[in-house]
């Protein structure tokens, strides 16, 4: 990942909107990057494709776009941001998470910051079917947030896997992290579980100390667990306290296809820092442009 030069923030109408926006214009101002407030108003969408008059609907679909660019509006005026560049953006379009990927190709943003959506329709707890979408189909690395306050100093964490040649993946997931964490000053740990449950391999090890080497990650910070890391990581995370967790937000299913792995999910649904989730390297996402 390189450093962020557009960041793509997804507005919604839910309370406690500040603090969500604070995160994305202090990491605007570190990577010195622009900041695009974009509203999709979804369910209005899924409403309006139900309804026969089609010409109605076109005004209706025009007259909420408008509102919402309204509402961003304001929400820019009301921000403390003189030296962030900001824009705003809003369509009208369902499923949210398509409207989402659609702007992010159309602006070819480098970083997606959302809220997470629970099923239940709070921001808090597990993620809903549209953030499930969104980490399989946004092109760019998505950052996905919670309404909780990081540690004064805040920690971050790498989880990677170097066991079985995802060299590239753990490489783009390091970087990510390393960047993110300088731009917020905060400390970051690497995290590795061997699969296997024995003793490392020693190949295994290099590979991780070579790429933490290539970034300037001592050694100190990188922690090797053994055990399944569906059942080690989540655990070993909860006890430090992490603020923001970077890891690859895919697993390689047989015949090409590709979903949040088992190991994404547990740590999203079991944990309540922010998750920074990051693409293989060629990753092309399966929403096409409109």
């Amino acid at each position: 990942m390189r450093t962020p030069v557009s960041i793509l923030v997804v507005v919604d109408h839910g309370k406690g909107i500040a603090g969500y926006l604070g995160k994305a214009i202090w990491l605007a101002r570190q990577c010195r990057a622009s900041l695009e407030l974009f509203l999709c108003e979804a369910e209005q969408a899924y409403e309006l494709s139900h309804q026969y008059d089609r010409e109605g609907v076109e005004r209706a679909r025009a007259a909420c776009v408008s509102a919402a660019k309204a509402y961003l509006g304001e929400l820019k005026a009301s921000l403390n941001a003189p030296d962030v560049e900001i824009s705003i953006a809003a369509q009208c379009e369902s499923p949210l998470y398509e409207g989402i990927v659609h702007e992010v190709l159309r602006k070819r943003s480098d970083l997606v910051i959302k809220r997470v959506a629970a099923a239940d329709g709070r921001f808090h707890g597990g993620a809903d079917a549209n953030d499930w979408q969104l980490m399989c189909t946004c092109p760019a690395t998505l950052m996905l947030v919670r309404s909780r306050s990081w540690n004064v100093s805040p920690r971050f964490a790498a989880a990677v896997d170097v066991s079985e040649g995802e060299t590239g993946l753990a490489g783009n997931v390091l970087e990510a992290a390393r960047m993110l964490a300088e731009g917020w000053r905060a400390q970051l740990d690497v995290i590795y579980s061997e699969a296997a449950g024995a003793s490392p391999v020693q190949a295994h090890l290099d590979e991780l100390r070579r790429l933490c080497d290539a970034r300037r990650i001592p050694s100190e910070r990188t922690h090797v667990l053994n055990g399944d890391p569906e059942s080690t990581l989540p655990a070993f995370t909860a006890q430090r306290d992490y603020d923001v967790l970077v890891l690859g937000a895919l697993a390689h299913r047989p015949a090409g296809a590709v979903q949040p792995g088992a190991l994404t999910s547990k740590l999203v649904e079991a944990l309540d820092c922010d998750f920074v989730l990051v693409k293989p390297p060629g990753y092309r996402s399966p929403v096409g442009e409109r």
